[in-house]
């Protein structure tokens, strides 16, 4: 376990397994700290976790339809481990790895960065992928996360940080009073098997406006699907590549604020449809559907075989640079 915390008294505890976040505990209105990252006890629990607790996910994050994928002309089939699908990298992905990791000083705070090699057809993914990640907390409450990774021959490379954020507390019950904003006007719908269609469409007068902060839980009957819940790729707004505003979210209880910025095309948002209560959590807690949300930043889920989307593909010389950093307040209500 790997510890950063600032004189504010934000506390964020990682692990090398995963490169994972385990706690995050922050203040709410009155300065009473919780911890609001949901989590396991053990490195042996998560070795087990199928649900991505706190984890880096790669080395494609989110979905990847049938596993397969054309690249400079040549066909490479991955792992199933979705329905008909391939999800966060395969059967064992870098959730489920050990990351070297190491104490840097930063220009903002300190810093742990971890590192790991992911060999030439580890999954079924060609060439061999350098990558790292390093996370910051800095004084002013903000934890950036910057993930780096170069490769020897051209291959995928979508990595994301799949935190699961209760602002009540990690044991707190249902995040469907959450209120959220989200910075995108548009997304892009799903088939049955929560593939990408091709389309980019407004959200606009359907359950998927976040534009407006709501709670969570407002619209979720509308969306359908068994379990109900979002688990949606979201445009975010202005220039991709660039870091700027994707989200913020409101605890109102509590008067928590989580804000995240970042630098990709797409945020997946997911509000825990699938957590089944089945795992022990930290201190003995037990995670129901819906106890969690996650804000993963991202290249849109399936975008290699999209033309005229982004693909996450990455040549050697080149240096994939994904960016986030959430920032951790309070609403004095």
């Amino acid at each position: 376990m790997h510890t950063l915390e600032n004189a504010s008294g934000l506390i964020v505890r990682l692990s090398g397994f995963g490169a994972r976040i385990v706690e995050v505990h922050a203040p709410d209105r009155h300065g009473d700290l919780a911890d609001i990252a949901l989590g396991l006890e053990s490195e042996e629990a998560y070795e087990h976790d199928t649900a991505y607790l706190g984890c880096i996910a790669g080395r494609c994050c989110n979905r990847i339809a049938e596993g397969r994928f054309c690249l400079d002309g040549r066909e490479f089939r991955l792992p199933i481990n979705n329905g008909p699908n391939h999800l966060h990298g395969g059967v064992r992905g870098f959730d489920r790895h050990a990351w070297h990791a190491e104490r840097v000083e930063a220009e903002h705070g300190a810093s742990i960065r971890f590192s790991r090699v992911s060999p030439d057809g580890e999954e079924g993914y060609p060439g061999e992928l350098r990558a790292s990640v390093a996370y910051t907390l800095t004084e002013a409450n903000r934890l950036i996360i910057a993930m780096e990774a170069t490769t020897d021959t051209p291959t995928l490379c979508n990595l994301t940080q799949h935190a699961y954020w209760n602002l009540a507390g990690h044991d707190s019950g249902s995040i469907l009073g959450h209120v959220v904003h989200l910075d995108a006007s548009r997304y892009t719908p799903v088939n049955g098997s929560m593939i990408p269609t091709g389309a980019i469409e407004p959200v606009a007068g359907t359950a998927f406006d976040f534009t407006r902060a709501k709670p969570i839980g407002r619209d979720l009957a509308t969306l359908g699907g068994d379990p109900p819940g979002y688990d949606h790729n979201f445009v975010v707004d202005g220039d991709p590549g660039s870091l700027r505003p994707v989200a913020r979210v409101l605890e109102p209880r509590s008067g928590r604020v989580l804000e995240l910025l970042a630098n990709q095309p797409g945020v997946q948002f997911y509000t825990g449809n699938f957590l089944e209560g089945s795992s022990r959590g930290k201190r003995g807690a037990r995670y129901g559907r819906h106890a969690g949300f996650c804000l993963e930043t991202q290249c849109f889920p399936d975008a290699v075989n999209k033309p005229g989307w982004i693909a996450p593909v990455l040549r050697p010389g080149q240096v994939y640079r994904h960016l986030m950093e959430f920032r951790f307040g309070t609403d004095r209500g």
